[in-house]
């Protein structure tokens, strides 16, 4: 098989080949053991001029072109960063917390993976990035720890959404903005639904399609503290 694959007319240069064992029937991710056959463990990928080692279980969207529409669109919702501090929770391989950084005054990550903690630390010395901070853990413990007060809270959790002991934490902040990307909309609609209650207002979302031909979609809304009555919302869908 091997062979067969390094022999195959591509336009780009295979790299590596990793053999992942799963017995289990459940969808879902599940590594029982995983064999190289072939090159190095990793790959690099290049987004909005950054560039990303990507390791075998370092979570990393698969649609390149895709998470550069779904990446740029959080950019935008942040909006103006400058002289901010921004917590980027469930930040994976620190892919948004460095599309950030260079405009921010500080980002902090916090994984529960620590391989990805690790990538992302690795990809921020890469970019030369010296204002992020990666901390491996769950968030629901590590949130205890952070002694700074965020300006900007992005969320990125996985599809279950966030634990509702997480979320409250994430509550008391108090911070005008949030900025919440979700791979589940159920989740997603079931989290905003407690923000709402807590004084946050829904400003506005916008779907991506990350994975085109299937019923899934990644969304980013955007939430800011209610300082005032105003309920218009922008809904926009990104092909």
């Amino acid at each position: 098989m091997t062979t067969q694959l390094l022999n195959l007319s591509l336009l780009g240069n295979i790299v590596g080949i990793m053999h992942t064992y799963n017995d289990s029937l459940a969808d879902v991710v599940k590594c029982d053991q995983v064999v190289q056959l072939y090159g190095r463990d990793y790959i690099y990928e290049e987004l909005l001029g950054l560039r990303f080692k990507i390791s075998t279980f370092s979570f990393f969207q698969t649609n390149s072109l895709g998470a550069e529409v779904l990446y740029s669109k959080v950019r935008e919702y942040v909006g103006e960063t400058k002289d901010r501090t921004i917590f980027d929770l469930y930040s994976g391989t620190g892919t948004i917390a460095q599309l950030l950084a260079p405009v921010a005054s500080k980002v902090t990550g916090v994984e529960i993976v620590e391989e990805a903690v690790e990538a992302a630390k690795e990809n921020a010395a890469l970019n030369g990035l010296d204002n992020c901070v990666f901390i491996a853990g769950d968030v629901l413990k590590v949130i205890d720890s952070l002694t700074e007060k965020p300006d900007i809270i992005v969320l990125d959790p996985p599809r279950d959404g966030i634990h509702p002991k997480a979320l409250d934490k994430i509550i008391n902040f108090g911070v005008e903005k949030i900025v919440y990307i979700s791979c589940k909309p159920t989740s997603l609609v079931r989290d905003l639904e407690v923000l709402q209650e807590k004084g946050y207002k829904v400003d506005k979302v916008c779907a991506v399609d990350m994975f085109p031909e299937t019923v899934h979609v990644e969304t980013v809304a955007l939430l800011t503290r209610k300082n005032a009555v105003d309920y218009n919302v922008e809904i926009k869908i990104d092909l």
